[in-house]
């Protein structure tokens, strides 16, 4: 039609990472931000999640079969992938909950031609609801198999005690995390302090190797709120996506993270969720 001009095709991210079935965080999350920031998102599952309201609010976890998270990668990568022929070619990956030795080999499988410029790591450690030695196996696996292969990778104050080996107090003791996990993994590193360090802000510190930035923001209530580090991670890989620096990068999921904590989503659970809409 006369005047119509032909739109930009958006940039694509995938993320490989779990559903938590109260929207809240997971791959529902990640959709949810990459939408918001203006980027086709992808979701490839890894296991399903959903909380226990009669178990404490502990996670009930099912993994996905090895060969359906190994279909769903091949069927991506053949529609966008960088011989797909599609307008923009998918080069940047979210890596979220994997939950498993088994999970962590096929995704290291689908990620090792290296044709993902940006892998971003949201290195889940943790999944409560496991059984102890399974989830000391994954945390092991996804240090040997997955850090060596992120380009960014955003842990949270436990995640960064684990990675780095050091104990985290203040924002120096951060600092100084952020900088061992950058030497251990190669990665970017965004090491959050959040509401879990002293003071009046929540404190994250970024570190590429030449550039050490702390970002503060007021912090919002003193409770972590479910999705704020999925959400971090994913607006980090939507920004790296449409081609920003590392640090602007950072900077970006910052802002869009404390607006998305300023207006959260309150439910019948004993957590709120952070709304990915909540900076318009």
């Amino acid at each position: 039609m006369e005047g119509m001009t032909s739109a930009v095709a958006p940039a694509i991210a995938l993320t490989i990472a779990g559903s938590e079935a109260t929207g809240g965080a997971g791959a529902q999350a990640d959709l949810k931000t990459f939408q918001e920031l203006g980027v086709f998102g992808i979701a490839n599952l890894t296991c399903i999640v959903s909380f226990d309201p009669l178990d404490n609010w502990n996670h009930r976890f099912v993994p996905v079969d090895q060969q359906v998270i190994a279909d769903q990668l091949e069927a991506t990568t053949a529609a966008y992938g960088p011989v797909s022929g599609a307008p923009s070619a998918l080069d940047t990956v979210k890596i979220g909950m994997l939950g498993s030795p088994a999970t962590i080999s096929t995704v290291e499988k689908a990620l090792a031609d290296g044709s993902f410029a940006n892998v971003v790591l949201d290195p889940v450690l943790i999944c409560k609801g496991q059984e102890p030695g399974h989830a000391l196996d994954t945390d092991q696996a996804l240090k040997a198999q997955i850090l060596p292969l992120a380009t960014f990778v955003t842990p949270n104050h436990f995640e960064a005690e684990s990675l780095s080996g050091l104990t985290i107090n203040d924002e120096e003791s951060l600092k100084d995390a952020a900088i061992r996990i950058h030497e251990i993994s190669g990665a970017v590193v965004l090491a959050k302090g959040g509401v879990r360090l002293e003071g009046p802000d929540a404190v994250d510190v970024y570190y590429d190797g030449e550039t050490l930035e702390v970002l503060r923001s007021p912090k919002v209530g003193d409770v972590a709120v479910s999705g704020a580090g999925c959400s971090l991670a994913a607006a980090v890989t939507a920004e790296l996506a449409k081609g920003a620096t590392p640090l602007e990068a950072a900077r970006t999921a910052k802002a869009f993270v404390t607006a998305g904590i300023k207006n959260r989503v309150s439910s019948g659970a004993p957590f709120d969720a952070l709304w990915q809409g909540g900076s318009r």
